[in-house]
C-alpha cells in the first residue's frame, strides 16, 4: 500500500495566509474596540507624531500594507514572471519610496488654492486672483465643500498617490509605443521616478500635473481603439491646464477630423459642467486672472519661464521693465518658430516613432509640442518638469556620440534631480533643460539609425 505523502505548504502561500490573517486580526480586534468603547479608542490607540499628519501617516501605512499583500498575492498566484518582473519589482520600489516620502510632510501647497476657488464657486464670488487654471477643477470640488478642507485634502491627496502609481504604469506604455521592450521601459520608468524632483513637488503640493498627463497618456494609447475616449481624455486634461491645448497640433497633421471633432464636442461638453452651474463668469475670470498674471509677473528665481528670465534680469541691471516685455515676446516668437519647425522635422522624418500607419504624425509631433508647451506657460514651476518625461525618455533611443549624452546628462540633471533652489540666474537651470531637449530633438533627426547603445541595452535585457 502506497502512503500519502503530504506537501509542505509552498512559502508564497505561507506568507500570503499570514498576511491575510494579520489583516483580519487587526479589522476584528479594532472593530470590537470600536464598539465597545466608540470613537474615543482611536484616541487611546492612535499617537501623533512630531511634525506629523495622522491621517497622512495612516494613510500610507495602510496602502504600504495593502501593497504588500499584492505582492504576496502576486507571488502566491505565480503572477510574478519574467515577462513583468521588471514592471512589477520597479513598481513596488517606487511605491514605497514615494508613501514614505510623503508620510514625512505635514504641510502641503497649492491645494488651498483650488478649495478657495472651490469656495469662492459656491458663493458665486470672482475665481481668486491666484487661481490661474480653468474652473473645472474648482467645479469637481465644490460639491466637496461641505465635508471640510481637511477631508477634501484628504482625497487630493489621495488621489495624487493613485495617479503615481497610474503614471508608472502608463509610461511604461507609451515607452513601448516608442519601440522599448517591456523591460528596458520598465527599468528606464523605475530609475527616472526613484530620484525625480518634479515629482515630488507634484505631490508635495498636490498638484494637478499628475493628473494631466496620465490624461495625455491615455489620449494617446487610446487614440486607435477609442476615438471619443481619447479626445474627451485630452479636453479633460485641457481643463486642468490649458497648456496641453498646443498637442492638438499633431491631431491635426494627423488629418484625424473625427477625433477633432470629438475633441471640440467633449470641451464644450466638460465646459458645460461649470457653466450650467455659474455661468460664464468663472471662464471670464480665468482669462482675466491669466491676463494679469502676464501683465504684472511677479519675479521668483525658481520659477524658470521665459518671462521670470529676462525680468529677473532686467530688474538685476535696474533697466526698464518695457525691455523686458519686448524680449518676451521676441524669445517666444523664435523659440515657437524654431520648436514648431523641429515638430515637423520629427514628423517628417519619423525621428521617434517609425512604425507606418495611423498616429505616426501623431507620435512624432507631441514629443516636441509637450516641450513647446511647457516654455510657452506663463510660468513654469519645477513641478512642470512631469510633462518633460516623455520626451528626455525617448531620446535614449537616439542619443549615441558622447557630446550628445553630456547635453542630455546636463539637461536631465537641471530638470529631474537637482533640488530645488533659487539664485539668480543659476536657479534657471530648468529652462535651459527644456531649451537643450528641444535641441537635440532637432539634432537627432538628422539621424536614420537608433542608437547603438539603445540596442545593446535591449540585447542584454532580452537575455535575462
Amino acid at each position: 500500500m502506497n502512503k500519502k505523502t503530504h506537501q509542505p505548504i509552498p512559502l508564497p502561500m505561507l506568507a500570503f495566509i499570514a498576511w491575510c490573517s494579520l489583516t483580519g486580526l487587526f479589522l476584528i480586534s479594532t472593530l470590537i474596540q470600536f464598539k465597545v468603547r466608540g470613537l474615543d479608542v482611536f484616541e487611546a490607540l492612535i499617537q501623533t507624531g512630531p511634525i506629523s499628519d495622522r491621517t497622512l501617516s495612516l494613510y500610507s501605512v495602510g496602502i504600504s500594507w495593502l501593497l504588500a499583500g499584492l505582492f504576496l498575492y502576486l507571488l502566491h498566484t505565480k503572477k510574478l514572471h519574467s515577462g513583468n518582473v521588471f514592471a512589477m519589482a520597479g513598481f513596488f520600489l517606487v511605491s514605497f519610496l514615494y508613501l514614505n516620502v510623503l508620510r514625512e510632510r505635514p504641510d502641503y501647497g497649492d491645494i488651498q488654492y483650488y478649495i478657495r476657488a472651490a469656495n469662492a464657486l459656491h458663493l458665486d464670488k470672482h475665481l481668486p486672483a491666484t487661481y490661474i487654471y480653468p474652473p473645472f477643477w474648482a467645479s469637481l470640488l465644490e460639491p466637496l465643500l461641505q465635508m471640510g478642507n481637511k477631508a477634501i485634502f484628504n482625497l487630493a491627496w489621495l488621489a495624487n498617490v493613485g495617479s503615481l502609481f497610474v503614471f508608472y504604469f502608463l509610461l511604461i506604455l507609451m515607452l513601448e509605443q516608442y519601440g522599448f521592450s517591456r523591460k528596458l521601459a520598465a527599468l528606464v520608468t523605475t530609475i527616472f521616478m526613484l530620484v525625480n524632483v518634479p515629482i515630488l513637488r507634484t505631490l508635495f503640493y498636490v498638484q494637478v500635473n499628475l493628473h494631466v498627463i496620465n490624461l495625455v497618456f491615455l489620449s494617446l494609447l487610446l487614440l486607435r481603439r477609442s476615438p471619443f475616449l481619447s479626445a474627451l481624455a485630452l479636453a479633460m486634461a485641457v481643463h486642468l491646464k490649458v497648456s496641453p491645448i498646443l498637442l492638438v497640433i499633431a491631431f491635426i497633421v494627423e488629418k484625424n477630423w473625427r477625433w477633432l471633432l470629438w475633441f471640440v464636442l467633449c470641451t464644450l461638453l466638460i465646459g458645460s459642467f461649470t457653466v450650467i452651474n455659474h455661468g460664464f463668469s468663472p471662464y471670464l475670470d480665468f482669462f482675466i486672472n491669466i491676463k494679469n498674471l502676464v501683465a504684472s509677473h511677479e519675479i521668483s528665481f525658481r520659477e524658470n519661464s521665459i518671462d521670470s528670465l529676462f525680468l529677473a534680469a532686467t530688474n538685476f541691471l535696474n533697466l526698464e521693465h518695457a525691455l523686458a516685455r519686448y524680449a518676451i515676446y521676441f524669445t517666444k516668437l523664435v523659440i515657437g518658430v524654431l520648436g514648431l519647425t523641429i515638430v515637423f522635422k520629427n514628423i517628417k522624418g519619423r525621428t521617434f516613432y517609425q512604425r507606418e500607419g495611423p498616429g505616426t504624425s501623431l507620435y512624432n509631433g507631441v514629443i516636441g509640442l509637450l516641450i513647446l508647451s511647457t516654455l510657452f506657460s506663463p510660468l513654469i514651476w519645477e513641478h512642470h518638469g512631469v510633462f518633460l518625461a516623455l520626451p528626455f525618455l525617448v531620446l535614449l533611443k537616439r542619443l549615441s556620440s558622447g557630446g550628445e549624452f553630456i547635453w542630455f546628462g546636463f539637461a536631465y540633471f537641471f530638470e529631474f534631480i537637482l533640488p530645488t533652489f533659487d539664485f539668480f540666474p543659476w536657479s534657471y537651470g530648468r529652462l535651459f533643460s527644456a531649451l537643450t531637449c528641444l535641441g537635440l530633438c532637432w539634432y537627432v533627426s538628422k539621424k536614420k539609425d537608433i542608437s547603438p547603445l539603445f540596442d545593446a541595452a535591449e540585447s542584454r535585457l532580452l537575455n535575462l
